[in-house]
């Protein structure tokens, strides 16, 4: 975040000159060896100077104890399809001579099918560089599994502990957020960013960062559920995905695919399911 001087207009009375904070955004690169270069607009929420990296053997090195920078890099290779779990990194680091860039090597970069590389992602973009088709994105996926069943009223229970967690959106009011729970309504883990890409992509990696099995879990999110956004949950296995926004008609279409059940414009005590419904327990379904 950053502290800049504004303007209020107040309602009414004069106008008040004063501090306020900002959302920032920044650039990152992940440059993963013999496989290719991603940029990313992203919003650092702790500082980079104070991880160093991850290796295989030793794990997280860190003066945080949430090393954002690595969970973007991580959860951004695992949902673009570059590695199957946190044991496909053999090591991750902070370049020493630029802090902006993550330079990572797997165990095995011969394994990876490329799906996009070399390409400058927008804070706002998901699929990006030459047009993919859909199959293109979701062709390797699975169905995923059926373990969650949860009850109207824990939908707004989980959207207000996640509200409860952002930080940055509480100062600013300019970040999106995306936060895993399990079958039983907890949540396990926030992140925030100016992207929603982004914010799904660290919550994702901090739960591979930190081994929190993603087996029975859901997620919800600050933002609208487009094509990109599901994919993402899918590859995470995430079986039930609620938003305060609505979804698109490939995400519906996709998550119909793919036995997600997507809850869409959870608020004020309400939800409109789109597809998979027998994971609401209000729900009858006909046999």
């Amino acid at each position: 975040m950053r502290s800049v001087d504004a303007w209020f207009l107040p309602a009414e009375g004069q106008p008040e000159h004063a501090q306020t904070h900002v959302v920032e955004e920044a650039m990152i690169s992940i440059d993963v060896a013999n496989v290719g270069w991603y940029t990313l607009m992203w919003t650092p929420t702790d500082s980079a100077r104070e991880v160093l990296g991850f290796t295989a053997d030793a794990g997280m090195m860190a003066a945080t104890e949430d090393p954002e920078v690595l969970a973007l890099a991580a959860g951004f290779m695992f949902t673009e399809g570059l590695i199957g779990g946190i044991a496909d990194i053999a090591k991750m680091e902070i370049c020493a001579s630029d802090p902006s860039i993550v330079n990572v090597e797997l165990v095995d970069p011969g394994a990876v099918e490329v799906r996009r590389k070399d390409v400058v992602m927008g804070s706002s973009c998901g699929v990006c560089g030459e047009r993919e088709s859909v199959e293109n994105l979701v062709g390797d996926l699975r169905p995923v599994a059926q373990s969650i069943q949860l009850n109207h009223e824990q939908f707004d229970q989980l959207m207000e502990a996640m509200r409860e967690l952002q930080r940055v959106f509480g100062m600013t009011g300019g970040a999106h957020a995306a936060a895993v729970f399990d079958r039983n309504a907890r949540i396990l883990a926030v992140a925030e960013d100016l992207g929603r890409h982004n914010a799904l992509d660290k919550v994702i990696g901090k739960c591979l960062l930190t081994k929190t099995p993603l087996d029975g879990c859901g997620v919800l999110l600050s933002s609208r559920m487009s094509l990109e956004m599901i994919t993402k949950a899918a590859r995470a296995g995430f079986e039930l995905v609620a938003a305060v926004s609505a979804p698109t008609s490939l995400a519906i279409d996709i998550g119909e695919r793919l036995g997600i059940t997507l809850c869409g414009f959870v608020r004020s005590g309400r939800a409109t399911i789109y597809c998979h419904p027998e994971r609401v327990a209000e729900i009858p379904i006909s046999g």
